[in-house]
């Protein structure tokens, strides 16, 4: 898996190069991670960032007891993480208490085995093989009361190698590698033959990438893995579990499951409710909810700050803004289209405009796969990310459409985008009313769509019924596997349906690379041919930038790191 659309995303895989992978901050906060020592030269200089930013404090310091109330963009309707409409990031938030997760990962991400479910994980040689044991702890359990085991791996494997498409995967990414899934010294070990070697192989049952383990008995059958987890959440593993789902007071609550048998969780129950981004920062200010994703909104970080008994949590994170272009529309078919409408897009205008009054670097992301203040970042753009409207026009003239008017058509077609955004969201409208006049300049038509909250990635995105839209990515630690969903030809998250064999043969390199400059020369690879198919345009980074209580303890602005969710909790 890799970066996540927010409000929906998108997971990639850590393993041998890990720490090396991970991005170069600045220690500004407590429990921050300098990793600068590791960093490769960039192409621009780092801004200085927060890596995480979570109030940290030892279980001892804080009470037992107590709810916190957490503000989603959306109510899902696939509420599993690993099927193909399920990546919604309010998917992932609420998944993430209740589902397996074998790693956790640190602010620099490096990864170290979870013991509530894994005693080890190590790779090894066989017969000319990469093989993976996994080794799980006889204590883990299934909510039903089944134990966690080798079963469940296999079963998890068969549903996401991709060799059966009714298994409608977010991705395959690893999965495909594996020859076989058996048995090891009893039934709590599984060992995994990969077919080629697979650097990545820790970005499986993966919190961080958002590749929880599922249990066997809902993901054996194209029918349980597709429908299981639709409307529902039957099966859990974590600390907490399911007490109840209320679509329509938009919520989903969860208490402190008695059965968990790691360290007993410091809240009571977490109630996830579902609103309209927006409208966030209000009820955070008037004490409705206790933390939320703020991002690059400056009303609501004002908010936040005017806010009493409130902090602003921040950190420097892979996620990023972006608008997507379907290649599958009609009048977008054409790469020299695409590009042309990345050059008629000034995103410094963008850039400015999306981050006026918030305390963050205005810098334009040159890059798909990468961010400026990650090792081995640089610009592959070719041109294609300079605003350059004369060259613009030039491609469009020379792909047939002629300015007629106002507009430019061919073959009697009006060049008309029709571009979906999400409604509540403060970037999206302004992204779409900056880059209507910058494109009418051109003689491109847009026309905007808003779609509810709710329908905006179920009804639009994910079904690719679009032109044009724009929403962010949220990234993981992992800047190789993880991403190869979003943009490999057939992968599941590619939203823009663009791609070649030269980007998917990139993203085998990267994720096979022995070491991590091999990595980053691979990963620049693909991302210099993702900016020649141009179905991704990058704007800038997006701020992890949230509104906690302030003595909320644990959680916050995670920068590379994941929530210990049994730590989660208040001041004493």
């Amino acid at each position: 898996m890799g970066r996540r659309p927010l409000y929906r995303r998108t997971a990639l895989l850590a393993g041998l190069t890990a720490v090396s992978l991970s991005l170069t901050l600045c220690s500004c906060a407590p429990g921050g991670s300098d990793s600068g020592s590791r960093a490769l030269p960039s192409a621009v200089e780092s801004p200085k960032l927060t890596a995480v930013d979570i109030n940290p404090h030892e279980r001892a310091e804080l009470r037992q007891g107590g709810t916190l109330r957490v503000a989603i963009p959306q109510y899902s309707t696939q509420w599993s993480p690993l099927q193909s409409d399920g990546g919604e990031s309010s998917t992932i938030a609420v998944s993430k208490p209740l589902l397996p997760t074998f790693f956790r990962s640190d602010a620099a991400g490096t990864q170290t085995p979870n013991p509530a479910y894994l005693q080890d994980a190590h790779t090894e040689q066989r017969d000319g093989r990469q093989v993976v044991v996994w080794t799980l702890n006889p204590k883990a359990r299934w909510s039903d009361g089944t134990p966690i085991t080798w079963r469940d791996i296999e079963a998890n494997w068969k549903a996401l190698n991709g060799k059966d498409p009714a298994f409608r995967a977010a991705s395959s990414t690893g999965f495909e590698l594996v020859s076989s899934v058996e048995r090891g010294k009893d039934d709590h070990q599984a060992v995994m033959t990969f077919e080629r070697p697979y650097s990545e192989w820790q970005t499986m049952f993966n919190g961080a990438a958002n590749a929880p383990l599922l249990p066997a008995s809902r993901v054996a059958t194209p029918e349980l893995f597709n429908t299981a987890y639709l409307e529902a959440i039957p099966v859990t593993a974590g600390p907490f579990k399911v007490e109840r789902m209320d679509r329509a007071a938009q919520t989903v609550t969860l208490v402190a499951d008695p059965a968990w048998w790691g360290d007993k969780p410091l809240l009571e129950r977490i109630v996830f409710h579902a609103m309209v981004p927006n409208t966030m920062a209000a009820a955070f200010n008037k004490g409705e909810i206790d933390l939320f994703n703020n991002g690059p909104d400056v009303a609501g970080y004002q908010l936040i700050r005017s806010t009493p008994g409130a902090a602003v949590r921040r950190a420097g994170g892979p996620d990023y803004r972006q608008f997507t272009l379907n290649s599958r529309s009609p009048v977008l078919t054409d790469p020299t289209v695409r590009q042309a409408i990345f050059q008629a897009i000034n995103r410094d205008v963008i850039t400015r405009s999306d981050l006026a009054g918030l305390d963050w670097p205005t810098i334009t992301l040159n890059n798909h796969l990468l961010v400026a203040n990650q090792n081995g970042y640089r610009d592959n753009s070719l041109g294609l990310s300079r605003y350059d409207p004369t060259e613009a026009a030039r491609k469009l003239d020379a792909a047939g459409w002629k300015l007629d008017g106002d507009v430019r058509r061919k073959d009697g077609k009006e060049l008309n985008l029709r571009m979906v955004i999400p409604a509540g969201v403060t970037q999206a409208q302004n992204e779409a009313t900056v880059a209507t006049g910058m494109l009418k300049d051109v003689g491109v038509k847009v026309t905007t769509v808003t779609a509810s909250p709710n329908e905006f990635f179920d009804k639009y995105v994910n079904r690719r019924d679009f032109d044009m839209t724009a929403f962010s990515l949220l990234g993981t630690p992992f800047p190789a596997s993880g991403n190869r969903t979003n943009f490999a030809t057939n992968g599941g998250t590619n939203h823009s349906q663009a791609g070649s064999p030269a980007v998917d043969a990139a993203f085998d390199r990267a994720a096979s690379a022995t070491d991590a400059a091999g990595t980053f020369e691979a990963l620049n690879q693909a991302d210099g041919e993702l900016w020649k198919v141009a179905g991704m345009l990058p704007l800038y980074q997006r701020p992890q930038l949230f509104g906690a209580r302030a003595d909320l303890a644990n959680i916050g602005a995670q920068g590379l790191s994941d929530i210990i969710w049994e730590n989660v909790g208040y001041l004493k």
